[in-house]
């Protein structure tokens, strides 16, 4: 893991969570595609708002058999947001907990829908980093019961410290791709204020 200087969590977290922008133009990715992925992840049709949680811990047996990698567990929350008059806008949250490191650390970043190339035209989102460069994207297992992550790079906030320097998780040999489990969306309520976490609850 790196380490890097980044704004504190929360101000990073509550300018990108559900923001207007997204990582990949709507107008690339074919309407109906899109909202077949959407209806995937969230387990039926937006409405104002929706969640999804996804959560892995990794037993003792898959660490040793990946001894590269350094994610001990993985959570991810995603979220859309419906507004008058604008794009669906998604946010992705995730906490991971390291094998080698104490401590939760948190980040997330805004969404857009996203077409590989010819070969790969599957439908994922594509989150960027807030300060540009790396990301990760996330696509669904075909029997939609869990999210397959691709890492590239994403910045991460000790949850106890936000102050404190952001550490990276890169997208190394054992830390390239993740399955999370779809969960009941109260699991994820430790990445969410009090506030966004009620809202969750209600979505269900």
């Amino acid at each position: 893991m790196k380490i890097l200087t980044a704004l504190p969590l929360a101000a990073t977290l509550s300018a990108s969570l559900l923001a207007p922008g997204a990582a990949r133009a709507h107008d690339e990715i074919d309407p109906a595609r899109a909202k077949a992925f959407d209806n995937r992840i969230f387990a039926g049709p937006i409405a104002e708002t929706a969640s999804a949680c996804f959560v892995r811990i990794y037993d003792a047996r898959h660490l040793t058999q990946h001894a590269k990698q350094t994610v001990s567990a993985m959570k991810l929350l995603v979220t859309a947001q419906n507004k008058p008059n604008e794009p669906t806008s998604y946010a992705y949250k995730v906490g991971v907990r390291f094998r080698n490191k104490p401590g939760n650390f948190d980040g997330g970043s805004s969404c857009g829908h996203f077409a590989g190339d010819e070969g790969n035209r599957e439908i994922r989102f594509s989150c960027d980093v807030d300060c540009g460069g790396g990301g990760l994207e996330i696509a669904m297992s075909k029997d939609s019961k869990s999210a397959i992550v691709h890492l590239e790079v994403i910045g991460l906030w000790d949850r106890k410290h936000p102050d404190r320097d952001a550490v990276t998780l890169e997208g190394g040999v054992d830390d390239r791709v993740f399955r999370v489990d779809r969960v009941d969306n109260g699991e994820c309520d430790e990445l969410l204020t009090g506030r966004e976490a009620q809202a969750s609850r209600q979505q269900e």
